[in-house]
């Protein structure tokens, strides 16, 4: 898990990909793939910086979308605690992965509210008594994409992170969707194993493991062809 504090000790983010081809590892990019990629990874550069006051905003809308008949008293506030942040201020929790993870809660919000309600307010199955803190899990799930995909290298090299570029050049929010998707994988595993707190690495790392096996997949064309896309509109 990312950020301080952390309630799970250190993660996996191993390739479990049995699939690659060796010829996949000369992937070119197209013009388009270039481009993209690059505008992806100039987000993932951008720390999460309290001062600005975009970003300011861009928590203020995170929290309206999520409790929009309850006002938040600051941007340090113990209401904050609601979501699921760590602690009365948010911004310590964003350090391990920066501002777009942020941003994926607030495409989420507004996306596909009715799901993101749902996750948020632990609407579905079964919950644990000592349930996963909603905000920080969404910190990780976008840490976890970013190391899954590769982003951080100069290229991918493995086929869930090639397929997933071919993906971005046909939806420039690819990256967005495909964190919502993830997050849903992340709360089905949670239910499916009847994990409780301290199991979150466990569940994170089945998620990993399922998703590398959705965007293997030979006729996974578009973000919608995933087979868990579904589950946004459950």
């Amino acid at each position: 898990m990312v950020g301080p504090r952390s309630w799970f000790s250190g993660l996996f983010y191993r390739s479990s990909n049995k699939r690659q081809s060796s010829g996949e590892k000369d992937f070119t990019l197209t013009f388009v793939q270039e481009q993209r990629l690059l505008k992806l990874k100039e987000r993932l550069n951008v720390p999460f910086d309290e001062t600005r006051p975009d970003h300011q905003e861009a928590l203020r809308a995170l929290w309206h979308a999520s409790f929009p008949e309850t006002e938040i008293t600051g941007l340090i506030s113990e209401q904050w605690k609601d979501m699921g942040w760590q602690g009365p201020n948010p911004s310590t929790d964003f350090r391990g992965c920066g501002f777009v993870s942020l941003e994926n809660l607030l495409f989420y919000a507004r996306t596909y509210p009715a799901s993101f309600q749902r996750l948020l307010f632990k609407q579905d199955g079964m919950r644990a008594t000592w349930e996963y803190p909603f905000a920080v899990a969404g910190v990780n799930v976008s840490f976890m994409l970013i190391q899954m995909l590769e982003l951080q290298s100069e290229r991918p090299k493995s086929l869930p992170g090639i397929n997933f570029i071919k993906i971005l050049s046909e939806d420039e929010e690819a990256f967005d969707v495909l964190y919502c998707i993830a997050f849903e994988m992340v709360d089905a595993q949670w239910l499916a194993m009847r994990a409780s707190y301290m199991q979150f690495k466990e569940v994170l790392e089945a998620t990993k493991i399922q998703l590398e096996r959705e965007l293997s997949l030979e006729d996974i064309h578009r973000i919608q062809d995933l087979p868990a896309y579904n589950l946004l509109y459950k």
